[in-house]
């Protein structure tokens, strides 16, 4: 999980030759290419159709991205943010930030439009599943492991938790929802999946300062 503030999937790439790749076009597409998935869905995507809306030409768009694949990729590290957990002292309230990040960019038509699609893609693109990963979930899932290890540390959970469990827990209750639709992605959601796991690994230490937990 990870807090907003990160709208970029990382600092222009070096273009053919040399040259610096104007970040401005990378942001003016990144831009067109949530519009478009809010508004069009997953199907509505197209290389013509992201230029169009942001300026730019295909041509651009192909020398900074291999398909449209990677462009929904790009979208969701925009929209959600790979940028760190907050470090607030408080590993009940980092957890919930962090969680919360997704909650809100799920709340948005892009997160039930774009995702369950691309899930489906991933399954038959292995570089495409690389790029998934290394690009938007594993730097997700990473910063909420060293959150929870700064629980650990603080004495907030135990230390034999199962991280990576962990990890699976408080996140897969806002995919599954956004994937299925069976019920909706709430403001609340995260604090409530916060307080419902940590009420099962936590210490006496957290259970006295969240007696409600």
């Amino acid at each position: 999980m990870a807090t907003p503030t990160s709208r970029s999937a990382g600092p222009p790439a070096p273009a053919a030759g040399g040259r610096p790749r104007d970040a401005r076009i990378d942001d003016a597409v990144r831009r067109a290419v949530v519009e478009i998935l809010n508004e069009a869905g997953y199907s509505g995507l197209t290389m013509e159709a992201a230029a169009a809306r942001a300026g730019t030409t295909k041509p651009a768009i192909r020398r900074r991205w291999r398909s449209r694949q990677h462009l929904v990729v790009d979208a969701l590290a925009t929209t959600v943010g790979t940028a760190p957990t907050p470090d607030t002292g408080c590993t009940h309230c980092d957890l919930v930030a962090g969680i919360s990040t997704l909650s809100e960019a799920f709340t948005t038509a892009l997160g039930r439009r774009a995702l369950p699609a691309l899930v489906a893609d991933l399954a038959g693109d292995p570089a495409l599943e690389r790029h998934f990963f290394e690009l938007f979930f594993h730097p997700r899932r990473a910063t909420t492991a060293a959150a929870l290890r700064r629980g650990i540390d603080r004495g907030d959970l135990r230390p034999d938790i199962d991280i990576d469990l962990l990890l699976d827990m408080l996140a897969s209750t806002t995919y599954y929802r956004v994937l299925f639709g069976h019920l909706p992605v709430t403001p609340d959601l995260a604090e409530d999946v916060v307080a419902v796991i940590l009420s099962g690994v936590a210490t006496d230490q957290w259970r006295v300062r969240h007696p409600a937990g």
